[in-house]
């Protein structure tokens, strides 16, 4: 991005943070770092740049602050807390108790999750207009890099898109901010329904998806892009999100034919290992829709980038704390798991899921706990009792010589388990039989089929299969099929407790956001 669009989020969406000690967003480069009159649009082999700027800015901190992180999980019941200490960051007990006072919404915090969604789509936005350029040097004919530009211009969207599904999930009615460019617009742009919302992301889906590489993302020209399933999911998310718990809502056709879609390409399987499946073997497996990557390159030393993206926030700071005496499996203990997936794991026979999404701190070096992979925990000085397995890396699958936990590992967003699920929910709420997709998730967690499927049974399974996974599944499904009071009790009010408020800042910055 050029330096007219960095002033734009400084200035116009109050983009910058508000707590001293806190990494400020405006000291960190933007990623398409080359001012715009300094590119050579003629130069069509360098046309991918602007969105390998995008992919980078997704995997910095815009999708995996280690703090808007925190905000999204502590609201699920399947988590402890937020941080380590019920005193570190109080606001994070403020949110998880669903409080919408005046605390909160001046929380530095909730203004972060605004700036890391809003910064990735000003950033696709520039992506965009860049691409819009390099279109103009194409000569009239040449149709295959024609339809490259366009599939460029789609992986953008995609990326533009998934953000905003983050900040509507999120805030609720949210500005839907396809033009970066209008400094006037940008200060005064109002808000859009969460409905709305969900439905721009079902109509960029449907206007981009055929633009798209027609493989799996592990197949894509630039390997781990997104393609037409991953639009396909995005868009079936969407519309489950909008139909909620209607099941005479036509948005239930949508999800049933855009995971019909993905299944019947013949293209994606359920990666076999659950437990490795979030490690290094899981790699972009053949059930991977989109992951953030990130690579050491095998070596020793150095940074660990795609390139130049710090990996760290995201594993370390759900690592165990306390002192492992320089292992490399150690972090800063935030979002424990909480006792309630524990014993909802366990009460199903879930060995499977359960080992892989629970791991135990052992209390002294001489009373240490073992993981499945032979790792030692212990010294755990806050009292926590779990940390998250899904992002423990075993140390004997790091690159030699690398102690940063989780390095050389890539975050899982969109999974096939999820086409799955949402096919089997879709196929209930139509009163059709959902046992087949449902049958290929559980058999992969080496439990049996069950005949007759029901919408209860499909939604404990996705409690279960998802689980400590960070995008705030769970509290999204009990908010979706109104089931979150029945879970939350008293404190989660219907109509005020689904959504967080959107930050004091921005309101300051724009009375539309109100």
């Amino acid at each position: 991005m050029n330096k007219f669009s960095y002033k734009l989020i400084g200035t116009c969406l109050s983009f910058a943070l508000l707590t001293s000690g806190c990494e400020k967003f405006l000291d960190k480069p933007l990623e398409n770092q080359r001012p715009s009159q300094g590119i050579d649009y003629t130069d069509l082999s360098q046309m991918y740049a602007p969105v390998s700027g995008v992919y980078r800015a997704a995997a910095d901190d815009r999708l995996v602050h280690w703090i808007d992180l925190s905000i999204r999980a502590v609201r699920e019941d399947d988590y402890q807390r937020g941080a380590p200490t019920a005193n570190d960051n109080p606001e994070l007990m403020s949110i998880k108790n669903f409080q919408r006072d005046v605390t909160v919404q001046s929380y530095w915090g909730i203004n972060q999750s605004w700036i890391s969604y809003y910064s990735l789509a000003i950033t696709a936005n520039g992506a965009l207009t860049e691409l819009s350029l390099f279109a103009e040097q194409i000569a009239d004919g040449d149709t295959e890099t024609a339809a490259l530009n366009r599939r460029y211009q789609a992986e953008v969207r995609f990326l533009r898109a998934y953000a905003h599904l983050m900040a509507t999930r999120l805030f609720g009615d949210v500005p839907i901010l396809t033009d970066s460019d209008n400094i006037q617009r940008l200060a005064t742009i109002g808000k859009s329904t969460a409905a709305e919302v969900r439905q721009f992301i079902i109509d960029e889906m449907n206007a981009c998806a055929a633009d798209l590489e027609d493989v799996r993302p592990n197949q894509a020209e630039h390997q781990g892009a997104v393609t037409q399933y991953s639009a396909l999911l995005l868009k079936a998310k969407a519309a489950a999100d909008l139909a909620g718990n209607d099941n005479a809502s036509p948005h239930w056709d949508t999800v049933l034919e855009a995971t019909d879609a993905i299944i019947n390409s013949g293209k994606f399987s359920l990666y076999g290992d659950f437990y490795q499946l979030f490690k290094i073997p899981g790699k972009l497996n053949d059930g991977s829709l989109f992951e953030l990557q990130y690579s050491d390159f095998g070596l020793p030393t150095g940074d660990i980038v795609r390139p130049g993206i710090d990996w760290g926030t995201f594993f370390r700071w759900q690592g165990p704390s306390g002192d492992q005496r320089g292992s490399a499996i150690s972090g800063a203990g935030w979002v424990p798991p909480s006792q309630d997936i524990v014993d909802f794991l366990t009460a199903r026979n879930d060995s499977v899921r359960l080992k892989t999404t629970i791991l135990e701190y052992g209390e002294t070096e001489d009373t240490y706990a073992t993981t499945p992979s032979g790792d030692r925990i212990y010294g755990n000085p806050f009292g926590i009792k779990y940390f998250n397995g899904k992002t423990y890396l075993p140390s004997s699958q790091m690159t030699e010589g690398r102690m940063e936990y989780g390095a050389n590992n890539n975050v899982r967003i969109l999974r096939y388990a999820d086409v799955l699920l949402l096919n089997a929910e879709a196929k209930v709420r139509k009163g059709q039989n959902g046992d087949e997709p449902f049958r290929l998730v559980r058999e992969r967690a080496k439990l049996n089929p069950i005949t007759g499927v029901t919408l209860e049974q499909i939604l404990d399974e996705r409690r279960a299969e998802f689980a400590c996974e960070w995008w705030g599944e769970r509290f999204n499904d009990l908010v979706r099929t109104g089931r979150a009071q029945e879970v939350f009790g008293s404190r989660f009010v219907p109509g005020q407790s689904e959504y967080v408020p959107i930050p004091q800042a921005q309101i300051d910055a724009n009375t539309n956001f109100r």
